[in-house]
Protein backbone atom coordinates (compact mmCIF):
# COMPACT_ATOMS: atom_id res chain seq x y z
CA UNK A 1 0.00 0.00 0.00
CA UNK A 2 1.45 3.50 -0.98
CA UNK A 3 1.77 5.88 1.66
CA UNK A 4 0.09 9.38 -0.20
CA UNK A 5 2.68 12.28 -0.72
CA UNK A 6 2.38 15.33 1.57
CA UNK A 7 3.02 18.55 -0.29
CA UNK A 8 6.13 20.22 1.60
CA UNK A 9 5.77 23.87 2.22
CA UNK A 10 8.62 25.94 2.00
CA UNK A 11 9.41 29.00 3.68
CA UNK A 12 9.64 32.31 1.47
CA UNK A 13 11.97 34.09 2.58
CA UNK A 14 12.47 37.86 3.26
CA UNK A 15 8.26 38.82 2.68
CA UNK A 16 7.49 39.96 5.38
CA UNK A 17 10.61 42.56 4.51
CA UNK A 18 9.25 43.25 1.02
CA UNK A 19 6.07 44.07 2.38
CA UNK A 20 7.49 46.46 4.81
CA UNK A 21 9.20 48.32 2.36
CA UNK A 22 6.64 48.80 0.34
CA UNK A 23 4.24 50.18 2.94
CA UNK A 24 7.35 52.04 4.03
CA UNK A 25 7.82 53.48 0.48
CA UNK A 26 4.64 53.95 -0.08
CA UNK A 27 4.54 56.30 3.33
CA UNK A 28 7.48 58.02 2.43
CA UNK A 29 5.73 59.33 -0.69
CA UNK A 30 2.38 60.54 0.77
CA UNK A 31 4.71 62.03 4.05
CA UNK A 32 6.51 63.75 0.70
CA UNK A 33 3.23 64.58 -1.10
CA UNK A 34 1.86 66.11 1.79
CA UNK A 35 5.30 68.10 2.87
CA UNK A 36 5.27 69.68 -1.08
CA UNK A 37 1.36 70.35 -0.74
CA UNK A 38 1.51 72.39 3.11
CA UNK A 39 4.65 74.06 1.50
CA UNK A 40 2.70 75.11 -1.52
CA UNK A 41 -0.37 75.82 1.19
CA UNK A 42 1.73 77.89 2.90
CA UNK A 43 3.26 79.85 -0.35
CA UNK A 44 -0.34 80.31 -1.57
CA UNK A 45 -0.77 81.54 1.87
CA UNK A 46 1.43 84.11 1.94
CA UNK A 47 0.74 84.81 -1.53
CA UNK A 48 -2.78 85.46 -0.35
CA UNK A 49 -1.47 87.72 2.34
CA UNK A 50 0.50 89.63 0.34
CA UNK A 51 -2.14 90.43 -1.95
CA UNK A 52 -4.44 91.22 0.90
CA UNK A 53 -1.59 93.56 2.26
CA UNK A 54 -1.54 94.99 -1.15
CA UNK A 55 -5.28 95.52 -1.46
CA UNK A 56 -4.89 97.14 2.06
CA UNK A 57 -2.30 99.59 1.20
CA UNK A 58 -4.59 100.70 -1.75
CA UNK A 59 -7.22 101.38 0.41
CA UNK A 60 -5.34 102.74 2.71
CA UNK A 61 -4.03 105.13 0.21
CA UNK A 62 -7.59 105.87 -0.75
CA UNK A 63 -8.60 107.05 3.09
CA UNK A 64 -5.42 109.04 2.38
CA UNK A 65 -5.94 110.97 -1.12
CA UNK A 66 -9.98 111.46 0.35
CA UNK A 67 -8.40 113.47 2.86
CA UNK A 68 -6.25 115.53 0.83
CA UNK A 69 -8.47 116.22 -1.70
CA UNK A 70 -10.97 117.19 0.80
CA UNK A 71 -8.92 119.99 1.58
CA UNK A 72 -8.63 121.26 -1.78
CA UNK A 73 -10.14 123.80 -2.84
CA UNK A 74 -10.06 126.95 -5.85
CA UNK A 75 -11.58 130.05 -6.62
CA UNK A 76 -15.20 129.75 -8.44
CA UNK A 77 -14.00 132.54 -11.14
CA UNK A 78 -11.01 129.45 -11.97
CA UNK A 79 -11.70 129.39 -16.02
CA UNK A 80 -12.86 125.47 -16.76
CA UNK A 81 -9.12 124.79 -19.07
CA UNK A 82 -7.39 126.11 -15.70
CA UNK A 83 -8.84 124.08 -12.83
CA UNK A 84 -7.02 121.08 -13.14
CA UNK A 85 -4.24 123.35 -12.83
CA UNK A 86 -5.20 125.00 -9.73
CA UNK A 87 -5.99 121.86 -8.20
CA UNK A 88 -2.67 120.28 -8.43
CA UNK A 89 -1.38 123.90 -7.22
CA UNK A 90 -3.78 123.48 -4.22
CA UNK A 91 -2.92 120.13 -3.31
CA UNK A 92 0.67 121.00 -3.44
CA UNK A 93 0.09 123.91 -1.14
CA UNK A 94 -1.90 121.46 1.30
CA UNK A 95 0.98 118.86 1.63
CA UNK A 96 3.59 121.75 1.92
CA UNK A 97 0.97 123.88 4.71
CA UNK A 98 1.04 120.27 6.18
CA UNK A 99 4.92 119.39 6.46
CA UNK A 100 3.75 116.28 4.43
CA UNK A 101 7.40 115.52 3.80
CA UNK A 102 7.38 111.91 2.28
CA UNK A 103 3.97 112.99 0.02
CA UNK A 104 4.48 114.68 -3.32
CA UNK A 105 1.92 116.04 -5.83
CA UNK A 106 3.41 116.81 -9.34
CA UNK A 107 1.84 118.16 -12.10
CA UNK A 108 2.21 116.76 -15.23
CA UNK A 109 0.12 118.63 -17.40
CA UNK A 110 -2.26 116.13 -18.13
CA UNK A 111 -1.38 114.06 -14.66
CA UNK A 112 -1.27 114.49 -11.28
CA UNK A 113 1.39 112.00 -9.95
CA UNK A 114 1.80 110.98 -6.48
CA UNK A 115 4.97 108.65 -6.16
CA UNK A 116 5.22 106.20 -3.61
CA UNK A 117 4.05 107.05 0.14
CA UNK A 118 5.80 104.62 2.74
CA UNK A 119 2.86 103.12 4.77
CA UNK A 120 5.62 100.68 6.50
CA UNK A 121 9.02 99.01 5.85
CA UNK A 122 7.45 97.08 3.02
CA UNK A 123 3.86 98.76 1.91
CA UNK A 124 3.33 101.83 0.09
CA UNK A 125 0.85 103.77 -2.31
CA UNK A 126 0.89 105.72 -5.35
CA UNK A 127 -1.58 107.44 -6.69
CA UNK A 128 -2.29 109.26 -10.46
CA UNK A 129 -5.08 111.66 -11.13
CA UNK A 130 -6.53 112.46 -14.57
CA UNK A 131 -9.04 114.51 -16.10
CA UNK A 132 -12.12 112.74 -17.75
CA UNK A 133 -13.97 115.92 -18.54
CA UNK A 134 -14.39 119.31 -17.61
CA UNK A 135 -16.78 118.16 -14.55
CA UNK A 136 -14.72 114.81 -13.48
CA UNK A 137 -11.77 113.56 -12.31
CA UNK A 138 -10.50 110.29 -11.87
CA UNK A 139 -8.11 109.00 -9.26
CA UNK A 140 -5.93 105.89 -9.60
CA UNK A 141 -4.31 104.70 -6.07
CA UNK A 142 -2.11 101.32 -6.18
CA UNK A 143 -1.15 99.40 -3.01
CA UNK A 144 2.41 98.04 -3.51
CA UNK A 145 3.08 94.97 -0.96
CA UNK A 146 6.66 93.38 -1.97
CA UNK A 147 6.06 92.06 -5.50
CA UNK A 148 2.21 92.55 -5.16
CA UNK A 149 0.16 95.40 -5.99
CA UNK A 150 -3.70 96.16 -6.12
CA UNK A 151 -5.14 99.29 -8.16
CA UNK A 152 -8.39 101.07 -6.44
CA UNK A 153 -9.91 103.90 -9.08
CA UNK A 154 -13.01 106.47 -8.16
CA UNK A 155 -14.09 109.41 -9.97
CA UNK A 156 -14.74 113.00 -8.41
CA UNK A 157 -16.82 115.66 -9.34
CA UNK A 158 -16.82 119.72 -9.22
CA UNK A 159 -18.86 120.77 -6.39
CA UNK A 160 -19.39 124.73 -5.03
CA UNK A 161 -18.97 125.46 -1.54
CA UNK A 162 -20.71 128.82 -0.09
CA UNK A 163 -17.33 129.93 2.17
CA UNK A 164 -17.75 129.33 5.69
CA UNK A 165 -18.13 132.77 6.89
CA UNK A 166 -21.57 133.20 5.68
CA UNK A 167 -22.23 130.92 8.66
CA UNK A 168 -21.62 133.82 10.82
CA UNK A 169 -23.66 136.23 12.19
CA UNK A 170 -20.75 138.92 11.77
CA UNK A 171 -17.18 137.91 10.32
CA UNK A 172 -14.68 140.33 10.89
CA UNK A 173 -11.02 140.55 10.15
CA UNK A 174 -10.38 143.07 12.42
CA UNK A 175 -11.89 143.80 16.36
CA UNK A 176 -15.48 143.50 16.82
CA UNK A 177 -16.67 146.62 19.10
CA UNK A 178 -19.70 147.09 21.15
CA UNK A 179 -20.79 150.05 23.15
CA UNK A 180 -24.13 151.25 24.42
CA UNK A 181 -27.12 149.18 24.34
CA UNK A 182 -26.30 147.16 21.35
CA UNK A 183 -27.90 143.50 21.13
CA UNK A 184 -26.87 140.88 18.22
CA UNK A 185 -29.73 138.37 18.44
CA UNK A 186 -31.37 136.05 16.12
CA UNK A 187 -34.43 135.99 14.66
CA UNK A 188 -34.91 131.58 15.13
CA UNK A 189 -31.55 130.19 16.49
CA UNK A 190 -28.77 131.62 18.34
CA UNK A 191 -26.34 130.20 16.00
CA UNK A 192 -27.63 132.60 13.58
CA UNK A 193 -25.86 135.48 15.87
CA UNK A 194 -22.45 133.93 16.12
CA UNK A 195 -19.90 136.03 15.76
CA UNK A 196 -16.39 135.15 14.07
CA UNK A 197 -13.31 137.54 14.62
CA UNK A 198 -9.73 137.38 12.98
CA UNK A 199 -7.88 140.34 15.12
CA UNK A 200 -4.49 139.15 13.81
CA UNK A 201 -3.14 142.55 14.37
CA UNK A 202 -4.92 143.72 17.09
CA UNK A 203 -4.76 141.59 20.83
CA UNK A 204 -7.91 143.02 21.92
CA UNK A 205 -10.34 141.14 19.72
CA UNK A 206 -13.82 142.07 21.21
CA UNK A 207 -14.74 144.63 23.52
CA UNK A 208 -18.41 145.05 25.00
CA UNK A 209 -18.99 147.79 26.90
CA UNK A 210 -22.82 149.17 28.66
CA UNK A 211 -25.92 146.60 28.39
CA UNK A 212 -24.47 145.29 25.11
CA UNK A 213 -24.85 141.60 24.31
CA UNK A 214 -24.38 138.67 21.74
CA UNK A 215 -26.27 136.02 21.86
CA UNK A 216 -24.33 133.35 20.00
CA UNK A 217 -21.05 132.02 20.50
CA UNK A 218 -18.01 133.45 19.57
CA UNK A 219 -14.81 132.45 17.52
CA UNK A 220 -11.40 134.27 17.48
CA UNK A 221 -8.83 132.95 15.46
CA UNK A 222 -5.95 135.01 16.63
CA UNK A 223 -4.62 132.63 19.50
CA UNK A 224 -3.64 135.16 22.44
CA UNK A 225 -6.38 137.48 21.68
CA UNK A 226 -8.28 139.12 24.73
CA UNK A 227 -11.92 139.75 25.11
CA UNK A 228 -13.17 142.56 27.31
CA UNK A 229 -16.66 143.02 29.01
CA UNK A 230 -17.36 146.06 30.81
CA UNK A 231 -20.49 146.67 32.89
CA UNK A 232 -22.60 144.46 34.14
CA UNK A 233 -24.80 143.28 31.52
CA UNK A 234 -22.21 143.34 28.78
CA UNK A 235 -22.27 139.42 27.66
CA UNK A 236 -22.40 136.42 25.51
CA UNK A 237 -24.58 133.68 24.93
CA UNK A 238 -26.61 134.40 28.03
CA UNK A 239 -23.95 135.26 30.46
CA UNK A 240 -22.02 137.86 31.69
CA UNK A 241 -18.21 138.49 33.26
CA UNK A 242 -15.55 135.25 32.86
CA UNK A 243 -18.30 132.49 32.57
CA UNK A 244 -19.28 134.79 29.57
CA UNK A 245 -15.89 134.48 28.50
CA UNK A 246 -14.82 130.89 29.20
CA UNK A 247 -18.02 129.02 28.33
CA UNK A 248 -19.04 130.99 24.83
CA UNK A 249 -15.49 132.12 23.21
CA UNK A 250 -13.14 130.08 21.24
CA UNK A 251 -9.40 131.39 20.87
CA UNK A 252 -7.39 129.83 18.03
CA UNK A 253 -10.15 128.41 15.58
CA UNK A 254 -9.02 127.74 12.22
CA UNK A 255 -9.23 130.77 9.72
CA UNK A 256 -11.68 130.58 7.72
CA UNK A 257 -12.29 132.00 3.82
CA UNK A 258 -13.58 135.18 3.29
CA UNK A 259 -15.77 135.49 -0.05
CA UNK A 260 -14.51 136.78 -2.93
CA UNK A 261 -16.52 139.79 -4.27
CA UNK A 262 -17.03 140.34 -7.70
CA UNK A 263 -18.59 143.77 -7.83
CA UNK A 264 -18.25 143.43 -11.94
CA UNK A 265 -20.63 141.28 -12.14
CA UNK A 266 -23.23 143.43 -11.54
CA UNK A 267 -22.17 146.30 -13.85
CA UNK A 268 -23.84 145.42 -17.04
CA UNK A 269 -27.06 145.49 -15.23
CA UNK A 270 -26.50 149.61 -14.76
CA UNK A 271 -27.44 151.39 -17.54
CA UNK A 272 -28.75 154.51 -16.30
CA UNK A 273 -25.82 157.61 -15.71
CA UNK A 274 -26.00 159.29 -12.28
CA UNK A 275 -23.49 162.51 -13.07
CA UNK A 276 -22.81 166.23 -11.37
CA UNK A 277 -26.08 167.16 -13.19
CA UNK A 278 -28.45 164.56 -11.92
CA UNK A 279 -31.16 165.87 -9.22
CA UNK A 280 -30.51 163.64 -5.87
CA UNK A 281 -32.31 166.15 -3.87
CA UNK A 282 -35.76 165.11 -4.65
CA UNK A 283 -37.75 162.37 -3.63
CA UNK A 284 -37.40 160.18 -6.79
CA UNK A 285 -37.32 156.57 -8.04
CA UNK A 286 -33.81 155.61 -9.39
CA UNK A 287 -33.66 152.37 -11.40
CA UNK A 288 -30.56 150.47 -12.60
CA UNK A 289 -28.50 153.13 -12.16
CA UNK A 290 -24.68 153.43 -12.11
CA UNK A 291 -22.41 156.50 -10.21
CA UNK A 292 -20.24 157.54 -11.75
CA UNK A 293 -16.75 158.67 -10.21
CA UNK A 294 -16.50 161.54 -8.45
CA UNK A 295 -20.05 162.46 -8.62
CA UNK A 296 -20.53 162.08 -4.25
CA UNK A 297 -24.25 162.43 -4.52
CA UNK A 298 -26.46 163.03 -1.47
CA UNK A 299 -30.02 161.76 -1.90
CA UNK A 300 -31.65 164.12 0.37
CA UNK A 301 -35.29 163.28 -0.49
CA UNK A 302 -37.47 160.18 -0.04
CA UNK A 303 -35.64 157.73 -2.34
CA UNK A 304 -36.42 154.61 -3.89
CA UNK A 305 -33.52 152.40 -5.59
CA UNK A 306 -35.05 149.61 -8.12
CA UNK A 307 -32.47 146.92 -9.46
CA UNK A 308 -28.31 147.90 -9.42
CA UNK A 309 -27.35 150.84 -8.20
CA UNK A 310 -23.09 150.61 -9.22
CA UNK A 311 -21.06 152.78 -7.28
CA UNK A 312 -17.59 153.69 -9.47
CA UNK A 313 -14.62 154.75 -7.23
CA UNK A 314 -13.55 157.50 -5.94
CA UNK A 315 -17.02 158.40 -4.16
CA UNK A 316 -18.81 158.96 -0.78
CA UNK A 317 -22.65 158.68 -1.35
CA UNK A 318 -24.84 159.68 0.99
CA UNK A 319 -28.69 158.61 1.74
CA UNK A 320 -29.97 161.20 4.31
CA UNK A 321 -33.60 160.88 3.40
CA UNK A 322 -35.21 157.70 3.43
CA UNK A 323 -34.38 155.18 1.26
CA UNK A 324 -36.73 152.37 -0.23
CA UNK A 325 -34.37 149.55 -1.62
CA UNK A 326 -35.26 146.58 -3.47
CA UNK A 327 -32.30 146.90 -5.34
CA UNK A 328 -28.45 145.56 -5.10
CA UNK A 329 -25.84 148.34 -3.78
CA UNK A 330 -22.72 147.61 -5.17
CA UNK A 331 -19.22 149.58 -4.48
CA UNK A 332 -15.88 148.81 -6.88
CA UNK A 333 -13.24 149.26 -4.99
CA UNK A 334 -10.29 147.13 -3.56
CA UNK A 335 -10.99 144.74 -1.04
CA UNK A 336 -6.93 145.27 0.01
CA UNK A 337 -8.14 149.39 0.70
CA UNK A 338 -9.03 150.45 4.20
CA UNK A 339 -8.49 153.98 3.62
CA UNK A 340 -12.28 154.63 3.98
CA UNK A 341 -11.96 156.95 1.35
CA UNK A 342 -14.67 155.77 -0.37
CA UNK A 343 -17.73 155.71 2.00
CA UNK A 344 -20.96 154.62 1.69
CA UNK A 345 -23.61 156.26 4.33
CA UNK A 346 -27.16 155.63 5.13
CA UNK A 347 -28.53 158.18 8.01
CA UNK A 348 -32.12 157.78 7.45
CA UNK A 349 -34.34 154.87 7.70
CA UNK A 350 -34.57 152.42 5.56
CA UNK A 351 -36.94 149.73 4.00
CA UNK A 352 -35.80 146.77 1.69
CA UNK A 353 -37.22 144.26 -0.46
CA UNK A 354 -35.59 141.23 -1.93
CA UNK A 355 -34.76 142.07 -5.34
CA UNK A 356 -36.96 138.64 -6.73
CA UNK A 357 -39.88 141.08 -6.27
CA UNK A 358 -39.13 143.54 -8.56
CA UNK A 359 -42.06 144.16 -10.91
CA UNK A 360 -41.90 141.74 -14.44
CA UNK A 361 -40.35 144.38 -16.65
CA UNK A 362 -37.63 143.55 -18.85
CA UNK A 363 -34.97 146.01 -17.36
CA UNK A 364 -34.99 143.84 -14.29
CA UNK A 365 -35.15 140.55 -16.15
CA UNK A 366 -31.92 138.51 -14.69
CA UNK A 367 -31.66 140.60 -11.44
CA UNK A 368 -34.57 139.27 -9.82
CA UNK A 369 -32.78 136.10 -9.92
CA UNK A 370 -29.83 137.81 -8.08
CA UNK A 371 -30.67 136.91 -4.59
CA UNK A 372 -28.90 137.17 -1.04
CA UNK A 373 -26.96 140.44 -1.60
CA UNK A 374 -28.01 143.90 0.02
CA UNK A 375 -24.61 145.70 -0.13
CA UNK A 376 -21.43 144.65 -1.63
CA UNK A 377 -18.68 147.41 -1.28
CA UNK A 378 -14.94 146.20 -1.19
CA UNK A 379 -13.24 149.31 -0.76
CA UNK A 380 -15.64 151.40 1.52
CA UNK A 381 -16.66 152.02 4.73
CA UNK A 382 -20.27 151.73 5.35
CA UNK A 383 -22.20 153.64 8.09
CA UNK A 384 -26.18 152.88 8.68
CA UNK A 385 -27.33 155.67 11.50
CA UNK A 386 -31.29 154.76 10.52
CA UNK A 387 -33.71 152.28 11.68
CA UNK A 388 -34.93 149.53 9.19
CA UNK A 389 -37.81 146.86 9.18
CA UNK A 390 -35.08 144.32 6.75
CA UNK A 391 -31.99 144.24 4.54
CA UNK A 392 -32.44 141.49 2.53
CA UNK A 393 -28.73 140.03 2.02
CA UNK A 394 -26.05 139.63 3.20
CA UNK A 395 -23.73 143.26 3.32
CA UNK A 396 -19.97 143.26 2.87
CA UNK A 397 -17.30 146.22 3.35
CA UNK A 398 -14.03 146.88 4.30
CA UNK A 399 -15.24 148.87 7.20
CA UNK A 400 -18.87 148.73 8.60
CA UNK A 401 -20.19 150.76 11.86
CA UNK A 402 -23.88 150.60 13.38
CA UNK A 403 -24.84 153.88 15.13
CA UNK A 404 -27.59 155.85 16.91
CA UNK A 405 -30.92 154.03 16.63
CA UNK A 406 -29.45 152.36 13.32
CA UNK A 407 -31.11 148.30 13.45
CA UNK A 408 -33.54 145.87 12.41
CA UNK A 409 -33.57 142.21 10.75
CA UNK A 410 -30.76 141.60 8.12
CA UNK A 411 -31.54 138.39 6.39
CA UNK A 412 -27.70 137.32 5.94
CA UNK A 413 -24.55 137.98 6.80
CA UNK A 414 -22.50 140.78 7.84
CA UNK A 415 -18.76 140.58 6.42
CA UNK A 416 -16.05 143.34 7.27
CA UNK A 417 -13.13 142.90 5.35
CA UNK A 418 -11.14 145.21 6.74
CA UNK A 419 -8.33 145.19 9.70
CA UNK A 420 -9.54 148.16 11.72
CA UNK A 421 -12.57 147.94 13.97
CA UNK A 422 -16.36 147.33 13.50
CA UNK A 423 -18.08 149.43 15.14
CA UNK A 424 -21.59 149.08 16.86
CA UNK A 425 -22.67 151.91 18.90
CA UNK A 426 -26.13 153.71 20.55
CA UNK A 427 -28.96 151.84 20.17
CA UNK A 428 -27.95 149.02 17.71
CA UNK A 429 -29.76 145.76 17.65
CA UNK A 430 -29.28 143.64 15.03
CA UNK A 431 -31.61 140.44 14.65
CA UNK A 432 -30.38 137.71 11.87
CA UNK A 433 -32.46 135.59 10.08
CA UNK A 434 -29.92 133.22 8.17
CA UNK A 435 -32.22 130.56 8.00
CA UNK A 436 -32.64 128.33 4.83
CA UNK A 437 -29.71 130.22 3.10
CA UNK A 438 -27.78 127.60 1.57
CA UNK A 439 -26.06 128.90 -1.31
CA UNK A 440 -23.64 131.89 -1.88
CA UNK A 441 -25.02 135.54 -2.08
CA UNK A 442 -25.39 136.72 -5.63
CA UNK A 443 -22.03 138.24 -6.38
CA UNK A 444 -19.54 136.73 -4.11
CA UNK A 445 -17.41 133.85 -5.45
CA UNK A 446 -18.25 130.01 -4.08
CA UNK A 447 -15.32 127.84 -3.44
CA UNK A 448 -15.03 125.20 -6.37
CA UNK A 449 -14.04 121.96 -4.53
CA UNK A 450 -13.81 118.07 -5.27
CA UNK A 451 -17.27 115.94 -4.33
CA UNK A 452 -16.03 112.31 -3.95
CA UNK A 453 -18.00 109.80 -5.90
CA UNK A 454 -18.88 106.16 -4.36
CA UNK A 455 -20.91 105.15 -6.95
CA UNK A 456 -17.51 105.11 -9.34
CA UNK A 457 -15.15 103.01 -7.22
CA UNK A 458 -13.63 100.34 -8.76
CA UNK A 459 -10.81 97.87 -8.56
CA UNK A 460 -8.60 96.63 -10.97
Amino acid sequence: MKLANKPVLRKRQGFALIVSMIFVLVFSAMAISMAALSGSNLQVADNLCSANRARASAESGLEIVRLWLSNVSISGTTPEELRFYEIATSLQNYLAENHSTNAQAYYQGTTIEIPAVLLDSDSSFSAEIVQVNPDVLRVDITGIHDTFSKIISVGYVFGQRANTVFDFGVASRGPLSLTGNVELESVNLSVDASVYIESENSSLALSITGNSHIAGDVSIVNPIANVELQGGKAGIGGETGQDAIDNHVDFGVAPSEFPEPVPSYFEPYATNIVDANTNTSSDATFENIKILAGVNPDFSGNVTLKGVVYIETPNIVQFTGGATVMAVVVGDGDIEDDSQTNRITFTGNVSSLPVSELPDEPQFDGIREETGTFLMAPGFGVSFGGSFDALCGAIAANGIEFFGNAGGIINGSVINYSDGEMTLTGNSDLYFNRSGITEAPAGFVPEIILQYDPESYSED
